[in-house]
């Protein structure tokens, strides 16, 4: 399926040193801010108290987000959970308070703005969990990478699984540096979003490497960077449809889900974006770099009288 189709090959490995070097630059303001500001980690990773309330009809979530402020407290997770009835609010933890007298002083507050309210569970998150959780998602996001590099390694060659993580932790670290650049919270659904984008930003990867491969076969006079401004060319519909699609979803996910979708939106997003520019002048052109070639990908058929064939000469 075809919206258009570009007659020309855009030269796209032209620009590829400059493109290149915007992205070095991107990366390199990114692993600074991570550096210098870090993450804004949630109670998941740094502990606190998770609360959860009811109320008798559906929960006004604005209403207590605005008690949770008058508190003191800033970017505090407040969710329904299982119902529309059922709140969940997750509170850090606070110097010289417990958590028992967190969770006394925000219940009083919501008793005081809606008598009806009742409080249903109380549990403190301790800081040894929170290490556990960034010990498993470092490990998590170790073997993603791992894989995918076996993966292209095996699919294709050596060169494009290198090209390929180079270009995927381009877009991890990006996003990572916006979270940190912002201080937005890092919880574990933007964890969950960020592997996410690795295998997704792979895919495209993928199918410009698999089109890289076919050309290669089909277009024998052309240099490599040829073939690849011909790959991502003939590419570029599928990409705009696949990618302009799963963006709405994620787009209407970031406008209407709530606070309680926004940051996993907000980094499928970014990831989304940078995704389909790592692929093209990231993973591409890195590749390039490398020095890919038709061998690499196509194995020399052998003639009659190779004296590498072990059937070379034989009568049949």
């Amino acid at each position: 399926m075809e919206f258009f189709r570009i007659r020309r090959d855009i030269p796209f490995m032209k620009h590829a040193l400059v493109l290149n070097a915007v992205s070095f630059i991107t990366f390199a303001l990114a692993v600074f801010f991570l550096v210098t500001r870090g993450l804004h980690l949630s109670v998941e990773f740094t502990g606190g108290t998770v609360m959860e309330v009811a109320y008798e009809q559906p929960a006004d979530l604005d209403a207590v987000r605005r008690v949770v402020q008058d508190l003191g407290y800033i970017d505090v997770p407040v969710q329904n959970f299982g119902s529309s009835r059922d709140v969940m609010l997750r509170l850090p933890a606070v110097a010289g308070q417990t958590s028992g007298q967190q969770a006394e002083a925000l219940f009083a507050a919501l008793k005081a703005q809606n008598p009806a309210v009742t409080l249903s569970r109380t549990e403190f998150v301790g800081p040894q969990v929170g290490e556990e959780l960034v010990n498993n998602g470092l490990i998590a996001l170790g073997l993603v990478i791992f894989g995918i590099m076996v993966y292209l390694a095996f699919r294709f060659e050596w060169k494009y699984a290198v090209s390929a993580i180079i270009a995927n932790l381009h877009d991890v670290v990006i996003i990572l540096g916006f979270f940190a650049f912002f201080q937005w919270e890092f919880s574990l659904a933007v964890l969950a979003a960020v592997l996410a984008v690795l295998g997704y930003s792979v895919n495209e990867s993928v199918i410009i490497f698999d089109r890289i491969r076919e050309s290669f076969r089909r277009q024998r006079k052309m240099t490599p960077q040829q073939v690849i401004d011909h790959a991502i060319t003939t590419t570029i519909s599928r990409t705009i449809i696949t990618h302009g699609s799963t963006e709405a979803m994620v787009l209407a996910m970031l406008i209407f889900g709530g606070p309680t979708l926004h940051y996993f939106a907000l980094a499928l997003t970014i990831g989304i974006l940078f995704g389909i520019y790592s692929s093209v002048f990231v993973a591409a052109a890195i590749a390039m770099w490398l020095g890919i070639k038709r061998e690499d990908l196509i194995k020399p058929a052998k003639t009659e009288g190779d004296p590498d064939d072990p059937n070379a000469g034989a009568v049949v």
